[in-house]
């Protein structure tokens, strides 16, 4: 009786070492194993123009999640024009600051105070001017080289003298100081509205043109 008691504690032996051991869990061969693999999305615009570094291409709202070439094209002609009123609209900021008029308008006040300075007649003529570039000028007739080509065959200034590198690296720049420009007004009239000017109180902006 004595010898199977001897027998039986040291079968169990093992198995209550095991049992007591903390670290018994780490070398046990897991039963159910759960693989989780990472998916990652690839947009079909990664590559395109403006999609860099640090973000690359951004879409946090999903808008062309669905790889709509058309609906990509559309926000591209959109942020390009947007771009291209906000760099006019910055330059236009800056140099009425500077105290620059037309001398028709000579005597208006800068930011949003001009707005309501401005006689009903001259509104109107700007509200004109804006529909006309609207709709006769700033669009693309006869299908341009790329989206946002508003040059119809007429202007050139010696883009077709470029490679291709060369036009790709300068679309860029035109997009990026486009973005630069949204931020840029949006900063000025916010903050203009808040009585808070991010042109330094007491310095005067000076444009110093040099004659050739």
């Amino acid at each position: 009786m004595k010898n199977a008691f001897t027998t039986i504690l040291l079968l169990a032996f093992p198995s209550v070492v095991a049992a007591l051991n903390p670290f018994a869990a780490l070398v046990q061969k897991p039963t159910n194993v759960v693989r989780v693999e990472e998916v990652v999305v690839v947009s079909p615009f990664e590559n395109e123009l403006g999609a860099q570094e640090p973000l690359g291409f951004w879409d946090p709202l999903g808008v062309v999640a669905d790889g709509n070439q058309t609906t990509f094209d559309r926000l591209r002609y959109v942020e390009l024009k947007h771009g291209r009123i906000a760099m006019l609209a910055v330059v236009g900021y800056l140099a009425t600051q500077a105290g620059w008029r037309v001398p028709a308008f000579a005597d208006l006040p800068c930011g949003f105070d001009a707005l309501w300075a401005i006689p009903g007649p001259g509104f109107q003529q700007i509200l004109v001017f804006i529909g006309l570039l609207e709709s006769e000028v700033m669009k693309d007739v006869i299908g341009g080289e790329f989206i946002g080509d508003f040059r119809n065959g007429l202007l050139d200034f010696g883009w077709d003298t470029f490679d291709d590198e060369t036009k790709l690296k300068k679309r860029a720049i035109e997009l990026n100081q486009g973005r630069a420009a949204m931020m840029g007004i949006l900063a000025l009239m916010v903050h203009e509205m808040m009585g808070v000017s991010l042109i330094p109180a007491g310095v005067k902006i000076e444009i110093i043109m040099k004659q050739m």
